[in-house]
């Protein structure tokens, strides 16, 4: 059976998609009007086959979708006029609850539980979240990601998956740039440490190679734990420091492309996935693409072609 494909909302924050000269300025639109960002997003999607949305950080989070329908029961119901769907929600944003102490593990759970509500409302069955980021190389006192570190979020992921299953929901870990969970060792010393009925996988073929590592390799690994994959191509590793603060996105972006302009196996890495429990959605993650349409419908052909097994 062939998958769905779906997409990151962050696919749509291309200030030029909406004729605006500014990031901020989209934002501000979707808070203006919620019910218009929503809809020329789900019209835009009509184009192409991209029919599963992956939810974000704002504009395109779960307040804006709330904001602009009332309840994820409504939400769910204009997707399903256009044919679309929920897939997955990730936790961003400036209230979701840091889990570096994890001290604060009550207000970690009851977001969770709170987006996982929404998810399952809304007919999706997956939250997606990530580790703490890094420290900048050579801070000091030096950040370790190392066994009692991991430990701690092992027990936090496995607290949050439980509360979250409660709701249907599953609870995936995306393999972040400049997070502790970005190498290839990290992910398979997190996985290790984390028990599979509880804590799944969302590998994302960029940022693994980013990181220097292979991404099929790694998805070969973890294989029954993959919930579902960021498809993203990637220009080269990041062979330098960066600094790891609030523009730490920004500068990672020059490293990040357009499917089928970097160096991702693209045949390796769809021959992993197509074995894996989320192998019924190819979600393709493009960061603000001007055209969103054109991008869109390259990316999957490449998938598409990538699947089938042609050179």
């Amino acid at each position: 059976m062939s998958p769905r494909f779906a997409t990151d909302v962050i696919t749509f924050y291309h200030p030029g998609f909406w004729g605006l000269d500014s990031t901020e300025a989209v934002r501000e639109l979707a808070v203006r009007d919620a019910r218009g960002f929503w809809e020329r997003i789900m019209d835009t999607l009509a184009a192409t086959e991209v029919t599963g949305i992956e939810l974000t950080f704002a504009p395109g989070d779960v307040a804006s979708a709330l904001r602009a329908h009332g309840s994820p029961a409504a939400f769910r119901r204009a997707l399903d006029a256009r044919g679309l769907s929920v897939v997955s929600a990730f936790v961003a944003g400036d209230d979701a609850p840091d889990w570096r102490q994890g001290d604060n593990l009550p207000a970690i759970v009851a977001d969770a539980e709170r987006r996982a509500a929404f998810l399952a409302e809304a007919g999706a069955e997956l939250l997606v979240t990530g580790l703490p980021m890094r420290t900048t190389f050579g801070t000091r006192p030096p950040f370790f990601v190392d066994a009692a570190y991991m430990s701690r979020m092992a027990d936090i992921a496995h607290t949050v998956g439980e509360a979250v299953s409660r709701h249907g929901v599953k609870l995936a870990f995306h393999t972040e740039s400049h997070s502790t969970l970005w190498y290839e060792r990290d992910i398979d010393l997190f996985m290790t440490l984390t028990d599979p009925r509880y804590v799944w996988l969302c590998p994302d073929s960029c940022h693994i190679t980013l990181a220097g590592g292979d991404p099929a390799a790694v998805a070969r690994r973890h294989t029954p734990r993959i919930a579902l994959s960021h498809w993203k191509d990637a220009t080269a590793p990041i062979d330098t420091h960066l600094t790891v603060d609030a523009t730490i996105y920004a500068r990672q972006q020059p490293y990040m492309t357009e499917l089928g302009t970097g160096i991702v196996d693209w045949q390796a890495w769809a021959d992993a996935m197509s074995r894996t429990p989320g192998a019924d959605t190819v979600l393709i993650e493009l960061d603000e693409a001007p055209d969103p349409v054109a991008a869109l419908r390259a990316g999957t052909a490449l998938a598409k072609k990538a699947l089938s097994g042609a050179p």
